[in-house]
């Protein structure tokens, strides 16, 4: 009954989100402040599916300069919890087959998010050395996750390279933000308990040339599966103390 309801809900706003989102997003299309409005939208249904959703961002995350932003990518429970997390003038780097998707794949693209062909190198290369240049012209930051697919439960997967060349090719820092496991979350409990993300502090690029974007992957790599041990733990206690 909880998951029919919860189903239900989610079908409400995917609807209502794609007809007045795309409206909203057509009198600027493609401009970046709508990936931080929607995200904000989509993480307030994290209290829909009973997840107590805690955002740990530092006090100059919504007023600083342009970055690179990292984060772990779990399962499509990311939709309501990283997702509030974005922070104004950010956008998401995709895959292309994201645009197929009914209703979100049309709001993803008119938000202004990216999408490259990740099946393609020389494309998706391509594309990576379009993302930097849309940085040096602009004050937009990135948002992309390196594992490059959903881990679904197998712990934070090893990183693509793409978010690195981005990050030194413009010359910003990589800030990662890590969200605690989802995989206890389940559409017919009502409490799923406590999700805390997380941004951590930036990952310094500079003086880096392109020969170190596998130790810079490393260093942030490292941090990440560190702080998501942390926040598992963490959260294991708070939803023991329920």
């Amino acid at each position: 009954m909880i998951a029919l309801f919860r189903v239900f809900a989610v079908a409400i706003f995917a609807i209502v989100m794609f007809v007045f989102g795309c409206g909203y997003c057509l009198l600027s299309p493609r401009n970046p402040k709508h990936v931080f409005t929607f995200g904000r939208l989509f993480g307030k249904m994290a209290r829909v599916f009973g997840i107590k959703l805690e955002l740990r961002m530092p006090e100059d995350a919504y007023t600083r300069g342009q970055h690179v932003y990292i984060a772990n990518h779990q399962n499509n429970w990311d939709l309501f919890t990283v997702a509030a997390a974005v922070t104004p003038k950010v956008v998401t780097v995709g895959k292309k087959s994201l645009a197929f998707l009914p209703l979100f794949g049309q709001l993803y693209w008119l938000t202004g998010n990216i999408l490259i062909d990740r099946g393609n190198r020389s494309k998706a290369m391509g594309t990576i050395d379009q993302v930097i240049d849309k940085m040096k012209n602009s004050d937009v930051s990135i948002w992309m996750f390196p594992e490059g697919t959903r881990s679904r439960g197998r712990g934070l997967l090893p990183f693509k390279t793409g978010a690195f060349h981005t990050a030194i090719g413009a010359g910003v820092d990589v800030v990662p933000i890590v969200c605690s496991s989802t995989e206890g979350v389940k559409l017919n409990r009502w409490n799923n308990g406590h999700v805390i993300v997380e941004m951590l502090p930036p990952v310094s690029t500079q003086g880096c040339k392109k020969e170190q974007v596998r130790e810079v992957a490393n260093v942030c790599r490292e941090q990440m599966e560190q702080k998501l041990a942390e926040l598992n733990e963490e959260v294991k206690v708070l939803n023991q103390s329920k």
